[in-house]
């Protein structure tokens, strides 16, 4: 949610946002906001700097003596990749200046910028005030990223950079047709997370059915230890591991159509089975006491200190947790568990996808410096440095040889290995933001999980906010292909 995005470690910004939003829905005001002045703003002035002649070494123009704008977003990832990269850039060419702005508040910086005109010429677009990607690309905001993915390669001149890539990383950056919109740098493994060192404690194995789960939860319970436990102030968390859940248990079929906003895709009974099982948690004890008060930081620390045994979470969970995680923690991930042999999906069925989306502005002043600075990024030093650094995979297919991987990164492609071609990507969370953090995370499952709706009351409640975003003529609309 990313996402990954959505997803990465979204720190005070997120935290902000959510406080400052006195009722369910004025998280959007902001986007919102943002998208009628983007829709609207004329040129501010923002004249272009001259291209510079294309070489070998040069192969997108970019003019060597222009500055660069970047604006990182500064969540689980950090900073330093971005500034290590920066020294490449700024080494390769000497007479620009790069400005580097790292924050946490994205919309809030950005937006009087896109509604002057002048918007930076690269920015990490991810965060609790993520602006909307579906709509950037509806009110043609953003640059399309052909150019940097048919450039040859940092690493192989003889390779297009979009031959370097993970599977499916040019796809999600793709909305209507070919144009690229977004670069996924990370590459993020969502699941169920969890110390195997405690599991083992209760000598027990990861479950793979749900009566299974059950009664790993029941064991750990009568050790003093909760079952689970989420971010529950950010219960958009909580689909890391639901939605390929759904997924395995229904088919992909299932999440295509939720993506899709058809009529009636959430009263699958894929989703009424999972829901129904996610409930059973709550009404079993299952769930660490206070949850729903916590925090994506401080939900994370319970389960660093064994107060819970799973949690929802993405790769990047691994560098975020750091600070509280024991040396000998052992973090693992896996697959979300199923229900039982007849779901329609292997166990080991998993959410991968692209995660920290980076974008250049189509009124960039120097777009051909932004889309090279992600051509840096996409090498295998910049890569490998990522990995090693963070602790999380990037879009760049390879960057691990010769790196000791971490438990959890080790883990990670572990799981990878094992789906196989059983991977999920559920789109909601970058085609819909504001329908998936507020309205099925918040209003949703948040209230689901806190006990306070049951499962029928909350699949009425989704599918009727699903209904309503798939009639919203104000929203553009995407559809897997």
């Amino acid at each position: 949610m990313g996402s990954t995005s959505a997803h990465n470690g979204e720190g005070l910004g997120r935290r902000d946002l959510i406080k400052r939003s006195a009722a369910i829905g004025l998280i959007s005001v902001p986007t919102m906001g943002f998208l009628s002045a983007c829709a609207s703003s004329g040129d501010g002035g923002n004249e272009k700097v001259e291209k510079g002649t294309k070489s070998d070494k040069n192969p997108l123009g970019v003019n060597a003596s222009a500055p660069l704008d970047f604006v990182l977003f500064d969540g689980g990832f950090g900073q330093q990749y971005a500034k290590d990269a920066i020294k490449v850039y700024e080494t390769n060419y000497p007479k620009a200046s790069v400005k580097f702005t790292p924050t946490q508040k994205i919309t809030t910086t950005l937006q009087p910028r896109f509604n002057g005109g002048t918007p930076p010429d690269l920015i990490d677009n991810s965060g609790a005030e993520q602006m909307d990607m579906g709509v950037l690309v509806g009110q043609k905001q953003l640059a399309d990223l052909t150019p940097l993915l048919d450039a040859p390669s940092i690493d192989d001149p003889s390779k297009k950079v979009r031959d370097t890539l993970r599977p499916g990383i040019v796809e999600m950056g793709q909305f209507d047709g070919d144009p690229v919109w977004i670069m996924y740098y990370a590459y993020t493994v969502y699941g169920v997370w969890y110390s195997q060192k405690l599991l083992d404690s209760l000598d027990a194995k990861y479950p793979e059915t749900w009566d299974e789960m059950l009664a790993v939860c029941e064991k750990a319970k009568k050790k003093g230890i909760a079952g689970w436990t989420y971010a529950g102030k950010y219960p958009y968390y909580v689909p890391f591991s639901l939605y390929p859940m759904i997924g395995k248990v229904g088919g992909r079929e299932v999440l295509d159509a939720i993506d899709n906003l058809e009529p009636k895709a959430w009263e699958h009974p894929a989703v009424k089975t999972c829901f129904e099982a996610y409930y059973e948690l709550v009404k079993k004890g299952y769930i660490l006491k206070g949850t729903p008060g916590l925090d994506h930081i401080q939900s994370q620390t319970a389960w660093t200190e064994g107060k819970a045994l799973f949690i929802p979470n993405g790769s990047w969970v691994e560098n975020e947790a750091a600070k509280t995680m024991p040396a000998d923690f052992d973090l693992a991930v896996s697959a979300p568990t199923g229900i039982d042999s007849s779901d329609k999906m292997p166990f080991g069925t998993i959410w991968a996808s692209g995660g920290e989306p980076f974008i250049v502005p189509a009124k960039a002043k120097n777009l051909e410096g932004g889309l090279e600075q992600l051509r840096i990024m996409l090498s295998e030093a910049s890569s490998k440095n990522f990995t090693q650094s963070v602790k999380s995979l990037t879009a760049f297919n390879g960057g691990t040889d010769g790196i000791e991987l971490t438990p959890g990164l080790k883990s990670g492609v572990a799981a990878l290995e094992k789906a196989g071609q059983n991977v999920v990507n559920p789109r909601l969370q970058d085609w819909y933001v504001a329908l998936q953090k507020e309205k099925i995370g918040v209003a949703g499952l948040g209230e689901m999980m806190a006990g306070r709706a049951t499962p029928a009351e909350t699949i009425k409640k989704i599918q009727k906010y699903a209904d309503e975003a798939a009639k919203d003529s104000s929203i553009k609309h995407y559809k897997h292909q």
